[in-house]
């Protein structure tokens, strides 16, 4: 029985053309910044970022946690939405390794609006509270289904930034589907922010990696975070490699997977046994209620037919269409779906 895994993008094996780019990989020690293919990775990123400088890291996490390290001091707070992936899905990290704190804000499909945490921001003369150092938005939002930031909420926050001297990250893990989707440049929504990190991983679909970017300056003191916190990797170009591969050849593509999550949601919705709000699939996330089953029994009875999918929230199943499954096995997965929840 063939397995068609919708748990995530994160599962995409390798192409048979990226692997012989890693294959052929020129590579040195990029410790000593003397491996050529991280540097071309580093370098390609970074324009098309529009950034000075970027730095090829080992994860998103990594890439989110050395940026807030770099942005605060111990005792700082970041303001987050509440189904934030820092928030989330990066084990404390914010509080174990930077000594900073987060403050949730309950955002409408993963977007909070500037008028909604102005209020939030301590005031500068308050030194029994901690200082307000840096509002961080995530897009696409991972656990609203996707959604897109619209880009004229991210200048208004960037301007209250810019008001009250903080600084701005941008989770952009899926950067890439949010700039296919809206046919907004990466660079054109990078721009707006003092760090960015940005998976290479997921809907690209290499094996490993992300990056972060910034100033120069910024990326001089990620160099020195990442390494302490064991993020050299030496000969690390046959990672890299993968990396230079996805961006050049792998971002127009994920149009394809936004349409086979389209094709899906509108099949789950026609379930009446279901709930799925059909307009909040922009990309390639798709979270949907069971009515009659708990979460749990249907993923379990989905996976006794072949098809793997995950818990989006407590009470929402998760399938996130990527590279690896063909629209072939997108409406087999429909079909599983309309039979376990029949």
């Amino acid at each position: 029985m063939k397995i068609i895994d919708l748990r995530s993008d994160t599962v995409t094996r390798p192409s048979q053309e990226m692997r012989k780019a890693m294959y052929e990989a020129e590579v040195g020690d990029d410790v000593f910044k003397e491996d050529p293919t991280v540097n071309k990775l580093e370098e390609y990123a970074a324009e098309l970022l529009g950034k000075e400088a970027a730095l090829f890291v080992t994860s998103g996490v990594m890439g989110n946690q050395i940026c807030l390290n770099v942005l605060t001091n111990p005792g700082d707070e970041v303001i987050c939405e509440r189904d934030a992936h820092i928030f989330n899905y990066e084990s404390g990290s914010p509080a174990k390794l930077s000594g900073i704190q987060l403050l949730p804000v309950e955002g409408k499909n993963g977007v909070f609006t500037a008028d909604q945490i102005e209020p939030l921001i301590r005031p500068a003369s308050a030194y029994y509270m901690p200082r307000t150092k840096v509002i961080e938005v995530e897009n696409t939002h991972n656990r609203a289904s996707g959604a897109v930031w619209p880009l004229e909420k991210i200048i208004d926050l960037k301007n209250l930034a810019r008001k009250y001297n903080l600084f701005y990250h941008l989770d952009g893990a899926r950067i890439w589907n949010a700039s296919v989707a809206t046919g907004i440049s990466v660079k054109e929504y990078a721009s707006h922010f003092d760090s960015i990190s940005c998976c290479l991983s997921k809907g690209l679909g290499a094996p490993v990696g992300s990056i972060i970017a910034g100033t120069k300056d910024f990326i001089k003191e990620a160099y020195r975070v990442r390494k302490s916190w064991g993020g050299g990797m030496r000969q690390a170009g046959i990672l890299a490699a993968a990396g230079l591969y996805a961006l050049k050849n792998n971002i127009e593509r994920l149009k394809e997977d936004h349409d086979k999550a389209k094709y899906l949601a509108q099949r789950i919705s026609e379930n009446p046994n279901l709930e799925i709000d059909v307009e909040a699939v922009q990309t390639n996330i798709i979270l949907f209620k069971p009515l009659r089953l708990s979460v749990e029994e249907g993923i379990r009875l989905c996976k006794e037919e072949g098809l793997l999918l995950s818990i989006g929230k407590v009470d929402l199943i998760r399938a996130v269409t990527h590279m690896d499954v063909s629209f072939d096995d997108i409406k087999k997965s429909a079909d599983i779906i309309d039979s376990v929840f029949s």
